[in-house]
């Protein structure tokens, strides 16, 4: 009889497992407190927890992702209701990296909602795309007539402190802003790292650093408007739209740290003729 061949073991696999994670929040108004009232999460994002540096009526958090970084294959899902009459403001606790991917995308989704009466400041840090990497990012604001929401979004394209370019690899982004069931701002970006619009004068004119900041309420007039573009940038390249619903802030550089300091003035700006406030820069952001 002939013997039994051996048992070949198959090959190791040497890549991370890609995790799969959810976090869901809501905060809701209690007397002159906005106060969370779900956080639920499955995987590695949390909400670290809520606090009070202004005071009970506005709740700030920091969401956290303690793997630090998105690789390939990684699917994040952020969902964050506003209730009425409440005030949330969520930002992170540094920049968001994005991995280079052995063929998988890394996907990010954010679903966030804000009821009539309340106020939403999202103000995440930048995220950093590393060459080679799959990303695609994907937003969608869904607002009720009477809400208010200050929103920014920063990318930069490579790692600069290492020389590092973004000349392979794929970034999808879109984002999608509803008010009472009708689109106020639709937007999809889609670049390569050979794409000729990297370089174009057209396009980012070889700067790696993009952002956005959008605020929508009641209080966006032309004195407003005028007040914020008087703020200089000073690296950089920076340009502001009032539309009927919604202000956008474009900003396009070198330098993530330009990006952000244009965008807290505009922020210093806006949320107290948009929401009677004084902003209060979060801690999180001078550590």
């Amino acid at each position: 009889m002939n013997a039994p061949l051996p048992r070949i073991a198959p090959p190791a696999d040497t890549t991370a497992p890609a995790w799969q994670a959810r976090l869901s929040l809501a905060f809701a108004q209690r007397g002159a407190r906005t106060v969370l009232t779900r956080r639920e999460h499955l995987g590695p994002l949390r909400l670290q927890k809520a606090l009070y540096p202004e005071g009970e009526a506005i709740c700030h958090g920091i969401v956290l992702h303690p793997p630090a970084g998105i690789a390939g294959g990684d699917q994040l899902h952020i969902t964050a209701e506003v209730g009425p009459g409440a005030h949330a403001l969520l930002t992170t606790p540094g920049a968001g990296k994005w991995y280079r991917s052995l063929g998988a995308d890394g996907v990010l989704t954010q679903d966030l909602q804000v009821a009539t009466g309340g106020v939403l400041e999202w103000l995440p840090q930048e995220n950093i795309v590393f060459d080679r990497a799959l990303a695609r990012m994907n937003t969608r604001i869904t607002l009720a007539p009477g809400a208010t929401l200050i929103a920014t979004d920063m990318t930069a394209l490579g790692r600069h402190g290492g020389g590092e370019r973004f000349d392979t690899g794929r970034l999808a982004q879109t984002l999608r802003i509803e008010c009472d069931g009708r689109p106020l701002w639709l937007e999809q970006i889609r670049l390569h790292g050979s794409d000729p619009l990297l370089h174009a004068t057209c396009g980012l004119a070889g700067r790696p650093v993009f952002g956005s900041l959008i605020a929508i309420g009641d209080g966006l007039d032309d004195a407003l408007l005028a007040a914020c573009r008087a703020l200089p940038v000073t690296h950089g390249d920076g340009a502001i739209t009032r539309l009927p619903d919604l202000l956008i802030a474009r900003y396009v550089g070198e330098r993530c740290e330009a990006g952000r300091a244009w965008f807290s003035q505009l922020w210093q700006l806006l949320r107290p003729a948009l929401t009677g406030r004084d902003a209060q820069t979060p801690r999180i952001w001078n550590t």
